[in-house]
C-alpha cells in the first residue's frame, strides 16, 4: 500500500472543498504519520513531504537511501537533496495547505501556507478496509506480544531485558511503556534497571505498529498471588472498561466514554484520582500514530462513528494497588464496537 488511492481521493475532495491548489503533507522521524497517511513508505531520513495536486504528486526526501527506494516503486517525481529547505519551499504552489505544519522547523514553514493539519486528522479518524486490517494484523502480534511478555517475567528480571524480549515480534515498529512495584508506582516509563520482586504489579501499554499502524493492548500482572487491595483495585478498572465498551457506538460523544469510565471512580470513592493529577487520557484514537486524536476526555467535544478505531483505557493511580492499565485495541462498527484483541481480560498473576 505504497499510494492509498483512497485517501488520495479524500484529500483531493478536501482541497477542492477548501480551495487549496496544494496540500503539502510532511513528516520527520518522530511524526511520519501525515507523510505516510498518503505514501506509506517509512522513510529513512530526517524529513520527507509529498505534495499533491491536481494533476499528480511529488515527493521529496531529505535522504539518498529512500530516493532509491522510492524512485522505482511509485508513481509520482521522486526529488532527493540534502537542502530540503530549499526544495520543500519549491513545492508550494498557489494556494498551499501543510499537513504536520505545526511538527516542521521554523525554516521550512512559508508564512504563506496554512494548517491542514486538524481537518487531515479527521479524515484519517476513519480507517479504510485496508487499514483496519493492518491495524488487526497489528492487534495479533500485540496478543502474541503479551503471552510472551507473561511467560517471561519473572522475579529477578529487569524492566528493559522483559522489553528486549517482547519487543522482538516481528512488527515494523513498538511503542511500550511499563512500570513495575507496589503502590509507590504513578505512572508509566521507559524500561528501567530496576528488577522485578515477588508480589510486584507489572504494568504495560504494548503498541506495536504493522505496515505503518498501531494497535495497542494495556494489561496488568502480578508476580504472586493478587493482594485484595490489588483484586478490589483490578475489578474497578475492569468495570470502568466495560462501561466505556459497551457504550461505544455510532452517535455517542467521545467525552461520555470517557466519563462512564470516570463514573464507576467516582461511586467507589476514587473520583480524585479521574484528574489530570494522576490521569492522562482514558482512552485515544490509534492508527498511522499510536496516540490519535481524539483523546478519551471529559471535555473532549467529537462524535464517535463507523470506521474509528481507539482504545478505551482506565489507566490511572488508586492508593490500592498502586498505577494500573486495562484496555484493548476496539473498532467501531455499525452497531456497536468490537475488540480486535484475544488476550484474556484478566488481572495475570504469575506464582
Amino acid at each position: 500500500m505504497m499510494l492509498n488511492q483512497e485517501r488520495r481521493q479524500q484529500f483531493l475532495t478536501l482541497m477542492e472543498e477548501s480551495g487549496w491548489d496544494t496540500l503539502l503533507l510532511y513528516g520527520n522521524t518522530s511524526r511520519k504519520d501525515f507523510f505516510r497517511s498518503l505514501v506509506n513508505f517509512n522513510f529513512f531520513g530526517p524529513h520527507a513531504a509529498a505534495a499533491l495536486a491536481s494533476n499528480g504528486i511529488s515527493i521529496v526526501v531529505s535522504h539518498p537511501w529512500d530516493d532509491e527506494l522510492l524512485q522505482d516503486s511509485i508513481d509520482a517525481n521522486v526529488t532527493w537533496d540534502a537542502d530540503f529547505n530549499a526544495v520543500i519551499h519549491r513545492l508550494i504552489s498557489g494556494k498551499t495547505a501543510i499537513a504536520g505544519r505545526e511538527f516542521m522547523e521554523a525554516r521550512f514553514v512559508d508564512e504563506a501556507t496554512v494548517s491542514a493539519t486538524a481537518p487531515i486528522e479527521n479524515l484519517r479518524r476513519f480507517k479504510t478496509r485496508g487499514e483496519i486490517e493492518y491495524i488487526r494484523q497489528s492487534a495479533r502480534l500485540a496478543d502474541a506480544g503479551y503471552r510472551h511478555f507473561v511467560e517471561t517475567a519473572e522475579a529477578g528480571v529487569a524492566e528493559y531485558e522483559l522489553v528486549a524480549e517482547v519487543e522482538s515480534n516481528g512488527a515494523e515498529d513498538n511503542f511500550m511503556l511499563i512500570a513495575s512495584g507496589g503502590t509507590e508506582v504513578f505512572g508509566m516509563h521507559p524500561p528501567t534497571e530496576r528488577r522485578f520482586q515477588k508480589g510486584d504489579i507489572i504494568t504495560t501499554e504494548l503498541t506495536p505498529q504493522v505496515n505503518g499502524y498501531y494497535a495497542q493492548i494495556c494489561r496488568t500482572m502480578v508476580l504472586g498471588e493478587p493482594s485484595a487491595g490489588q483484586s478490589r483495585a483490578f475489578a474497578i478498572f475492569s468495570e470502568a472498561q466495560a462501561a466505556a465498551q459497551n457504550l461505544i457506538k455510532p452517535g455517542v460523544n467521545i467525552k461520555d466514554v470517557a466519563r462512564v469510565q470516570n463514573d464507576v471512580f467516582r461511586r467507589e470513592g476514587y473520583g480524585e484520582y479521574t484528574t489530570p493529577r494522576y490521569t492522562r487520557v482514558r482512552g485515544h484514537n490509534l492508527g498511522l500514530y499510536p496516540d490519535e486524536n481524539p483523546w478519551v476526555l471529559e471535555d473532549v467535544d467529537c462524535e464517535v462513528n463507523e470506521g474509528m478505531v481507539l482504545i478505551a483505557h482506565p489507566n490511572t493511580y488508586l492508593p490500592l494497588s498502586g498505577y494500573m492499565t486495562f484496555g484493548d485495541t476496539l473498532l467501531v462498527t455499525a452497531r456497536g464496537c468490537v475488540s480486535l484483541n484475544q488476550t484474556e481480560k484478566k488481572l495475570f498473576s504469575k506464582v
